[in-house]
């Protein structure tokens, strides 16, 4: 699933808060220059030509765009938007004066030292700002992993222009050739990972979320390749001279300075992945408070019944193939990973590609199916849907071994993040036995996911606690 861009003046909203505060700092700054150390806002005159420039600059960054594409302008273009806008903004003031014949009131020196501050901090800030986001703007945890599939001849190139307009976007996962085999070698820093012959293979089995084609036009793209990248639910971006049919949800974007068509199994737009954070950090949170209620009783009794730590931790793939550890109160005896080898002859799933059995006996006697019965045992999830791991609603992360022996349509359930429940668990949850139906299930969700779609599903997930029904 893929989060377009916000397109709209809301997307450097730091910036036009930025502009905000330079443009009272120079008005409060003026007025100290003039009639010395005071507090301008006191006055109902000068508080009133206060809001009067905040509204200004605020029609004024709306209609005339003021930061668009402000992160990939250089200085030069940078120092011509600011006077524009500086100027722009102090012209509507003195008409708005002349309009309203006040300007007798006010000190025409206030007004154009105010005006000459407000260019050099708002200049100043916009450059600072733009510093600090391309080293700042996303933490490790949050960036998304990018494969550039490229020419040897053109790869020093698409490097350097996605590195200096990335701001921190991206983690460049590597690099794959498609008229060489160079793998080992690196470009800018950046490694070789693949081929044209095993990039699909690579990606199957790596933490990839997006891939992007910037090839020459002279240099086919397989149609194999583009449908086995979508089939695996990555998000494909291909520069506008070089695209090719990417299926139905399809939309032009800006990638590292290049004009690509990106294309997933869903776009989303930021307000709609906004609004499912904010659900997952509100449900996290009080997930939280009652895990640790239960952790009051069930860390003795879990103690009690099999000795050893109350809480099991696993690596798990994530989204896109990014591994994280999972937590759980643990609800089987120390040995249980040892002893899943012996049992999988009892599995319940086709093909071993999850791991379900009839009165599995792993579990500790007692408190173990208790707290698997009311899903008590999934309740340390919540730490992991606050800290971005999971999300109250999605898939089922998968464990490692069971990562390795996806094909490639069954890494697309994990276009999303992983949930601590979701369609598969109120549509059968354990009773479902054929992992097709778990993956079509999933698909279905990615496919169609709205909020409406989570409250759905969290509702109905209560009823299917309550009931206890397709717990083991």
């Amino acid at each position: 699933m893929y989060q377009k861009e916000n397109s709209s003046w809301v997307k450097h909203a730091d910036f036009v808060i930025c502009d905000m505060l330079c443009l009272q700092l120079a008005f409060v700054l003026a007025y100290w220059i003039r009639n010395g150390i005071d507090q301008p806002y006191e006055t109902e005159l000068y508080r009133n030509v206060a809001v009067v420039m905040f509204l200004i600059q605020l029609m004024v960054t709306f209609f005339n765009e003021s930061f668009s594409g402000v992160l990939r302008r250089g200085m030069l273009v940078e120092l011509k938007k600011t006077f524009e806008q500086c100027t722009l903004v102090c012209l509507l003031v003195l008409a708005y004066m002349f309009l309203l014949r006040v300007g007798n009131n006010y000190s025409r020196m206030i007004l154009l030292i105010t005006y000459v501050l407000y260019t050099c901090f708002s200049y100043c800030g916009r450059q600072a700002l733009k510093k600090f986001l391309k080293d700042h703007r996303y933490e490790e945890s949050e960036k998304r992993s990018l494969l550039i599939v490229t020419v040897r001849e053109n790869a020093d190139n698409v490097v350097e222009t996605i590195r200096k307009n990335n701001y921190g976007t991206y983690h460049l996962a590597g690099i794959a050739f498609m008229d060489c085999d160079k793998k080992g070698a690196s470009v800018c820093g950046v490694p070789v990972v693949a081929g044209k012959e095993d990039m699909i293979s690579y990606i199957h089995k790596n933490w990839i979320d997006e891939v992007f084609f910037a090839v020459p036009k002279e240099i086919p793209i397989p149609e194999k390749m583009i449908k086995d990248c979508s089939a695996m639910g990555v998000v494909i971006h291909m520069r506008l001279a070089t695209m090719k049919s990417l299926g139905k949800n399809q939309v032009v974007e800006e990638l590292g300075g290049y004009t690509v068509l990106s294309s997933s199994i869903h776009i989303v737009t930021p307000r709609q992945m906004f609004g499912k954070r904010a659900m997952d950090i509100a449900g996290g949170l009080v997930g939280c408070l009652f895990t640790g209620i239960a952790a009051i009783f069930l860390v003795p009794a879990i103690k009690i019944k099999s000795p050893g730590p109350a809480f099991f931790s696993q690596v798990r793939m994530g989204k896109n193939g990014r591994p994280f550890k999972i937590y759980k109160f643990r609800s089987m005896y120390m040995d249980a990973e040892e002893r899943k080898k012996e049992l999988m002859k009892q599995n319940n799933v086709k093909d071993g590609m999850m791991f379900k059995m009839d009165d599995d006996p792993r579990i500790i006697k007692g408190v173990g199916h208790f707290i698997r019965k009311t899903s008590l045992d999934e309740f340390p999830q919540f730490w992991n849907i606050l800290k971005g791991d999971m999300s109250l609603v999605g898939t089922r992360p998968p464990t490692m071994d069971e990562w390795e022996k996806y094909e490639l349509h069954h890494r697309k359930r994990l276009a999303i993040k992983p949930g601590l429940t979701g369609m598969w668990q109120v549509s059968g949850r354990s009773d479902i036995t054929d992992f097709e139906e778990v993956v079509e299930l999933d698909t279905k969700y990615i496919a169609e996911w709205c909020l409406r779609l989570d409250i759905e599903i969290l509702v109905k997930t209560v009823m299917v606690v309550f009931r206890g029904s397709g717990a083991k």
